[in-house]
């Protein structure tokens, strides 16, 4: 699954998944375009993919901030000259019963999770219309299919990438364009590591192969719905749970 030639542009690329699909689509022969809030990490992060012989570039951006966006975005596009592949992944959760959940944390994990997500395909559709070659690749959840209480806003916008995921993969697929979503189940990062003992010892018994997943299993999936193999792939949502959920 080669990727020499092509350039991927990761959201959320400082930690987590997003800093494994990075590096994993760094490996495949891509350059990578990394973006996230934290300037150091991913000087950090193009540091690491320069040093194994890959090509690499920072561009600080908040999703939530549209006008960083546009920023970001055509600085890349000036420094790559394309965009192949655009990972959707950044991401946050502010958790509360919704009973209890204020308006504004509602709108921070839908502007982040789900807006972000649309304004990052509408600043790169172009480049992959023009060259009628790209893959879309949105980072969803388990949960924006089977819910979670105390998430009404997080499965919310996961959910509702799921949608977007569907309706661009409609949209495009006659510039041979893909839109695929990978959906993570309980992965070991810094956000499921808040979780309490209870609450993860709960999610391994759910997991039939019985182990908690890793960045590395969600990246193996974005690299493949990246690669020339999966072209006859679109508005499908790849299941990397450890059959947590299957059907």
């Amino acid at each position: 699954m080669s990727l020499s030639g092509r350039v991927a542009l990761v959201t959320g690329a400082s930690q987590g998944i997003g800093h494994a699909c990075a590096l994993k689509l760094a490996q495949s022969g891509a350059a990578v375009a990394v973006t996230a809030r934290n300037q150091e990490k991913l000087n950090q992060l193009v540091h690491r993919i320069a040093n194994t012989g890959g090509k690499a570039a920072a561009f600080p951006m908040d999703v939530a901030d549209e006008e960083q966006i546009k920023t970001a975005f055509k600085a890349a596009l000036a420094q790559f000259g394309k965009i192949d592949i655009l990972v959707n992944n950044a991401g946050i959760t502010r958790d509360q019963l919704l009973m209890r959940m204020k308006r504004a944390d509602w709108d921070a994990v839908l502007n982040t999770n789900l807006t972000s997500a649309y304004l990052c395909i509408q600043q790169a559709i172009s480049s992959m219309l023009k060259q009628r070659w790209g893959r879309i690749i949105n980072v969803t959840s388990i949960f924006g299919q089977i819910g979670q209480a105390g998430q009404a806003n997080y499965a919310s916008s996961k959910a509702g990438l799921i949608g977007l995921t569907m309706a661009i993969a409609r949209e495009v697929a006659s510039r041979k364009i893909t839109s695929n979503a990978v959906a993570p189940g309980f992965i070991e990062t810094a956000m499921t590591a808040g979780f309490s003992d209870d609450f993860k010892q709960n999610a391994l018994k759910m997991i039939p192969l019985g182990r908690v997943g890793t960045p590395d299993d969600v990246a193996h999936a974005v690299c493949f719905l990246a690669s020339d193999e999966a072209s006859y792939i679109t508005g499908h949502v790849m299941n990397v749970n450890g059959g947590m959920l299957m059907g």
